[in-house]
């Protein structure tokens, strides 16, 4: 049976990039940037007034030119004025505009005093070169790379790019998802639920972690434990989907037909069962159209940890999405797992006396314990060996979404 880290392997090898196109910068917001931002031109493209005052040479005033003559007012958006020759010349400015030509420095409203067009500067007031100047090129000089590809967009990255003048970014393709819960058990979350029935989460779940997570093109299904039935609907979702997530159904159950069905829609069984705990009958394959099926178990804790363990992880590769670092943490406490398997434990996140993360294990009561994952952050992933994982023992942590 493989390790989480083979699974992993396994499908980032055999998953196929998402498409690129070009994306509006209006509706980029989420997507994956597949072309890096780079500076049309210095930033700032110009030497920056970032106070309102007075511009002048900073030099006259170390000659001991403490008094000086306004000649005109430059503000955000104008052409610059150029100082005038004289030594006790100056112009006023507002915050944003261009510094005038032949000044080097900009004094504060609030450190001088005004009489008609004349200003004095205050006893205290110091001045020095470019004082109160967003230097031109100072933040990027043109042709700087400030955004790289593989970044998703936020605002930040969506600022930068309507600032280098990009109306269109180059993105990855957003897929097309479906999510299918299986079992006859479920009913949906509004219909009258009968004793023996539950309600359906995990569609509901996991189409909300892909929300979070930048895939937004989500439906969920249904499927009923019907051979016939399942065989008319994937053979569907097989053709139009991008991606198919499939609850319950997977594991060795006298009405887990799933496999015999993929196999004979010829979606291409890359492997199933992975040693770890939730989430040991977890499925990966491929349609003829390199489409990835990820059949995860139907309980609930081990729906959404494989979700987050290999599912978004796989996503976001096929969108060329430069993966982030695992953050580690330690055992606040020590915890006890016999099992030879790995263990996705559950935890509360904490900081130590110097700052560092502390992860509060919260094992849930059963796999299908959904509601113990609340007030939890996230999960630690524990290797197999030994029975006690002491206070301090540091693992990769991976939040919920």
């Amino acid at each position: 049976m493989l390790t989480p880290l083979e699974a992993e392997r396994r499908i980032l090898e055999n998953i196929t990039a998402f498409p690129r196109e070009d994306c509006p910068l209006a509706t980029a917001h989420g997507r994956v940037l597949l072309t890096a931002l780079t500076a049309d031109r210095d930033l700032p493209p110009f030497d920056r007034v970032t106070m309102d005052g007075y511009a002048l040479r900073s030099a006259v005033v170390g000659g001991g030119v403490r008094t000086f003559r306004v000649e005109a007012l430059q503000a955000a958006g104008m052409l610059p004025f150029k100082l005038g020759e004289a030594a006790d010349s100056c112009i006023e400015v507002a915050t944003g505009a261009v510094l005038p030509e032949d000044a080097d420095c900009v004094v504060p409203y609030e450190d001088t005093t005004r009489e008609g067009n004349r200003i004095t500067l205050a006893p205290e007031a110091s001045v020095s070169a470019f004082q109160s100047v967003h230097r031109r090129g100072s933040d990027h000089p043109a042709g700087d790379t400030i955004v790289p590809a593989g970044t998703r967009l936020t605002s930040r990255e969506i600022a930068v790019a309507a600032a280098v003048g990009a109306a269109n970014v180059t993105v990855a393709h957003s897929p097309k998802i479906a999510v299918i819960a299986t079992g006859d058990e479920l009913v949906e979350v509004g219909s009258v639920v009968s004793p023996f029935q539950i309600r359906r989460s995990n569609d509901y779940a996991m189409r909300a972690a892909l929300h979070a997570a930048g895939y937004t093109r989500v439906d969920r299904f249904h499927l009923r434990d019907i051979r016939h039935e399942i065989e008319h609907l994937l053979w569907h979702i097989v053709a139009e989907y991008e991606a198919i997530l499939i609850t319950g159904g997977v594991s060795k159950g006298k009405f887990d037909y799933l496999p015999a069905v993929l196999d004979t829609l010829k979606v291409r069984k890359i492997f199933q069962g992975v040693a770890q705990r939730p989430g040991k009958p977890f499925w990966f394959g491929l349609t003829p159209r390199h489409t990835p099926v990820f059949a995860l178990p139907g309980n609930p804790v081990s729906a959404c940890t494989c979700l987050h363990r290999y599912v978004l992880p796989a996503l976001d590769h096929a969108s060329g999405l430069t993966p982030r670092p695992l953050r580690t943490v330690a055992l606040a406490e020590p915890f006890a797992f016999k099992a030879p398997l790995a263990c996705f434990l559950p935890v509360t996140l904490s900081s130590g006396p110097r700052g560092e993360l502390l992860a509060t294990p919260h094992a849930s009561n059963t796999s299908g314990d959904f509601a113990g994952l609340i007030g939890t952050d996230g999960f630690v992933e524990l290797p197999p060996g030994p029975a006690e994982f002491p206070s301090g023992t540091l693992a990769p942590f991976r939040p919920w979404l």
